[in-house]
C-alpha cells in the first residue's frame, strides 16, 4: 500500500512574503519554512496569528534559511503548540537565534509607539505576535545538518540540504520519499541565490526532482549586470553627499548589509566615492556580521581568501562604524555632515530605518535608497512607488527626498538565472508550483518554464492543496 502524499501551500501563495508550506505523508505531516507576513498591520496581524492546521499534530519543521519571512513566525507556531523539532543548517541556527530575538524585541518596541499615539484617540492597546520570552522555547528545538548529508525525517523520508547561495546558510531541500515500492524526489527552493556573487559561493544544483517548489520574485524581469549596478551605486552616493545630504539605505541585516558594506569598501578603496562616514544603524547586522565571520566554509574563494590573509576585509574595515544603543541612533539624525546609514528593516516595516525616515524624508539632500525587493503593502513599497506622504508610527510624514532604487543587489535569482538552474536539474522536474512570487512575475515566469522545461507549471492559490502522488 501506498501513503497519500501532497503539499498545502499555506503561506507565500502568490505573495512573496509568508513562506509557509505543509507536507503530508500518510498520517505524518511536517513544515517547510514557517515566516512571518509582512504587509499592512492589520491584516499582517490576522494572517500571523493563525495557522490552517494544528500545531499540535506536526511532527517537525524544516527551515530553508534564517530571513523573518521564511523563519519569522517559528515562536508563534511553538507558542501554539508544535511539539517537535526544526530542522536547518548549522549557519541558519546561528543566524535565526540573534534574528527571532530582535524580531520580538522590535515587536514589543514598535507597538509602544503605536499604543502610545492609540491611547490618545482612546484606541485599544495592540500585543505583539510573540514576546522575548517565547523565543528560547523556539532554538531549543533545533537540529542541525551540513550541506550535502542525507539524513531521515522519518520512516521512508530521507532529507538534503544544499547549498541556495542566498545567505549565509540557506539551502534548497530535497525530500525524497519511499512507499509501497514507489519514490518520489521533491525539490524545494526556499530562495534562490546567484551565481558570481560576492561572499558566498553559488547555488549548488542537485539530483534531479520529480516534483519542484520554486521562488518567482524575480521571474519577469533580469537583473542588471553587476559594473551597472556598481555604477549606479557609485553615481547615487556620489550626487547625494554632493549636495550635503545622507543616504538612508534599509538593508536587511543579514546578507544585503554585509554585501553592501563590501561593495562600499570596495569603491572607497578605489577613490570613487568620497571617503565618509558610513554607519551600520542595527545591532542585529552587526551581530549577523558576527556570525557571518564564524561561517568562513560558506564563503566563495575570493571572500574566503580576503577573510583569511587579509585581516577580515570586507566586513570591519575602518571606516565603518556600527551603531549599537539607542542614544547613538538618534545622535546619527542630529549630525550635519554627509554621511551613509545603512539600517533595518529592508521593507520599512519597523526597526531603527523608520526612525531615520522620519527625520530624513523632508530633507530635498537626502536620498533613500532600496538595495532590496519591497513587497505590495508595506511601507518601502509605497516609498518606491513614489507615495508624497507616507504613515510612520500613524503619524503622516511627507517625502521630500530622492528616492532610488537597485535592484542588482538582489540575492534572489532573477528569471534568466532561474531557467538556467532549473535547467541543470537532472532529470527535469514534471510539476513545478510556484511560490514566493507575485502573480505577475509568476505567470511569466511559468509560461518560460512550460516552454523549456515541458513541465506541469502551477501558481496555487493560498490555501491549495496539491495532490503529489495518490
Amino acid at each position: 500500500m501506498t501513503l497519500p502524499l501532497g503539499i498545502s501551500f499555506q503561506g507565500a501563495a502568490r505573495t512573496v512574503t509568508g513562506s509557509r508550506h505543509l507536507v503530508r505523508f500518510g498520517p505524518r505531516s511536517w513544515l517547510f519554512d514557517c515566516g512571518i507576513y509582512q504587509g499592512h498591520r492589520e491584516e499582517a496581524d490576522r494572517v500571523n496569528r493563525a495557522f490552517a492546521f494544528a500545531p499540535a499534530e506536526l511532527e517537525a519543521v524544516v527551515l530553508s534559511h534564517a530571513h523573518l519571512d521564511h523563519s519569522g513566525n517559528l515562536p508563534t507556531l511553538v507558542r501554539q503548540g508544535f511539539p517537535g523539532a526544526i530542522h536547518l543548517t548549522p549557519a541558519t541556527a546561528d543566524l535565526a537565534r540573534p534574528l527571532l530575538a530582535d524580531s520580538a524585541f522590535l515587536m514589543e518596541r514598535d507597538l509602544e509607539h503605536v499604543n502610545r499615539r492609540g491611547q490618545a484617540k482612546k484606541q485599544p492597546p495592540r500585543k505583539p505576535l510573540y514576546r522575548p520570552a517565547d523565543v528560547l522555547p523556539t532554538l531549543e528545538r533545533f537540529e542541525t545538518h551540513g550541506y550535502r548529508e542525507p539524513w531521515p525525517l522519518a520512516e521512508g523520508v530521507e532529507v538534503e540540504f544544499w547549498d541556495a547561495g542566498h545567505i549565509l546558510g540557506s539551502a534548497v531541500t530535497t525530500f525524497e520519499f519511499r512507499s509501497g515500492g514507489r519514490t518520489l524526489r521533491l525539490g524545494m527552493t526556499g530562495d534562490l541565490g546567484r551565481y558570481r556573487r560576492p561572499i558566498l559561493r553559488d547555488p549548488d544544483v542537485p539530483a534531479g526532482v520529480d516534483v519542484l517548489v520554486l521562488e518567482s520574485t524575480y521571474g519577469d524581469r533580469l537583473h542588471p549586470p553587476e559594473e551597472e549596478t556598481v555604477r549606479e551605486l557609485q553615481e547615487t552616493v556620489t550626487r547625494t553627499l554632493g549636495r550635503g545630504g545622507r543616504l538612508i539605505v534599509p538593508s536587511f541585516a543579514v546578507g544585503r548589509t554585509q554585501e553592501l558594506v563590501a561593495t562600499l569598501h570596495d569603491l572607497i578603496e578605489r577613490r570613487a566615492i568620497p571617503d565618509v562616514p558610513i554607519f551600520v544603524d542595527s545591532p542585529l547586522a552587526r551581530v549577523a556580521t558576527g556570525v557571518y565571520r564564524q561561517h568562513p566554509e560558506c564563503f566563495d574563494a575570493e571572500t574566503h581568501d580576503a577573510f583569511v590573509n587579509h585581516g577580515g576585509a570586507p566586513f570591519g574595515f575602518a571606516r565603518l562604524r556600527y551603531v549599537s544603543s539607542a542614544e547613538e541612533s538618534k545622535a546619527l539624525n542630529e549630525r550635519e555632515e554627509p554621511c551613509i546609514i545603512i539600517a533595518g528593516s529592508g521593507m520599512c516595516e519597523g526597526g531603527r530605518v523608520l526612525h531615520h525616515l522620519r527625520y530624513g524624508l523632508g530633507e530635498p539632500r537626502n536620498t533613500v535608497l532600496f538595495v532590496g525587493y519591497q513587497a505590495e503593502g508595506t511601507l518601502g513599497r509605497r516609498l518606491r512607488d513614489g507615495a508624497e506622504v507616507v504613515n510612520i508610527f500613524g503619524e503622516p510624514a511627507r517625502r521630500l527626498c530622492e528616492v532610488a532604487a537597485l535592484d542588482g543587489f538582489s540575492a534572489h535569482a532573477d528569471q534568466a538565472e532561474i531557467l538556467d538552474w532549473v535547467g541543470r536539474l537532472d532529470p527535469a522536474p514534471r510539476r513545478i508550483f510556484l511560490v514566493h512570487g507575485e502573480v505577475g512575475p509568476a505567470e511569466t515566469l511559468a509560461g518560460l518554464l512550460r516552454e523549456r522545461v515541458g513541465a506541469e507549471v502551477t501558481i496555487p492559490a493560498p490555501g491549495e492543496e496539491a495532490a503529489l502522488w495518490s
